[in-house]
């Protein structure tokens, strides 16, 4: 199993949950994308969306060893694990915490710190002079981090952590994210399970849900009862590990 972290987090920021999956279901490995975490990058102002995806696809062509393999993506990272997990065919299943196209209008109203002016993220990025997109911004300045948790001292603590929420990203990585068009869900030939927190402040299951119903493989959707975005809460946090497990064994 593969885990992949989203806008504001990092692969240690999940290990608190992910190493309550038994290790006999599933060997756990996970990636800082660049930008974030530990990873280094020889020039952070030309880290792109696009960077991210083939940087996973080449982990997974070089970790590939015959076992199969279930990606595990959270946030923003749940629809990267399904974009490599489309464009690879190398994994088994597909477990996400939120399915969010940004180039869905709705979607980017409520990703946004801006609510409905977050409709214009989209339309304006095609505006964006060259000379501006190497430019770093926080991702507090866009992203509702605020509203990352139910617990507000973790909001907090993620919205200021340098390895995640704190990082400062090129402006033109997040026109790229906008503008980025993911596999269609149509053509989607891998298993997709939406684990999705019940009590999400942040990206309502609604807009993730759009886009499951229209993925042509078997697709599942799992409510994370009493959890918020980042889903630490409990009984949901038992919903997320027995589903991950249950999904591990098939």
């Amino acid at each position: 199993m593969i885990l992949i972290h989203g806008a504001g987090g990092h692969s240690a920021a999940l290990w608190p949950i992910s190493s309550l999956i038994s290790p006999e279901r599933a060997e756990l490995a996970a990636v800082d994308m660049p930008l974030y975490g530990g990873t280094v990058s020889a020039d952070p102002s030309a880290v792109r969306y696009s960077d991210w995806v083939d940087l996973l696809c080449d982990f997974l062509a070089a970790e590939e060893d015959g076992r199969s393999l279930v990606l595990l993506g959270a946030s923003i990272g749940g629809m990267l694990a399904y974009e490599v997990a489309a464009r690879t065919s190398r994994a088994s299943a597909v477990v996400a915490t939120c399915l969010l196209d940004p180039r869905d209008v709705r979607t980017r109203s409520v990703m946004t710190r801006f609510g409905p002016l977050g409709v214009l993220g989209g339309p304006l990025t095609h505006l964006l002079p060259a000379q501006a997109a190497g430019r770093r911004i926080p991702m507090t300045w866009v992203a509702a981090l605020s509203k990352m948790s139910r617990n507000a001292e973790l909001s907090t603590m993620c919205a200021a952590d340098p390895r995640g929420g704190g990082a400062r990203v090129p402006l033109g990585f997040l026109a790229s994210y906008m503008t980025y068009r993911h596999t269609p869900p149509e053509q989607m030939h891998i298993p997709v399970t939406l684990v999705h927190p019940a009590m999400d402040a942040w990206t309502p299951v609604e807009v993730s849900v759009n886009w499951l119903r229209r993925v042509a493989a078997p697709a599942e959707l799992v409510m994370l009862r009493e959890c918020g975005h980042f889903p630490i809460e409990e009984p949901g946090l038992t919903d997320l590990i027995r589903t991950v497990e249950r999904i591990t064994m098939n």
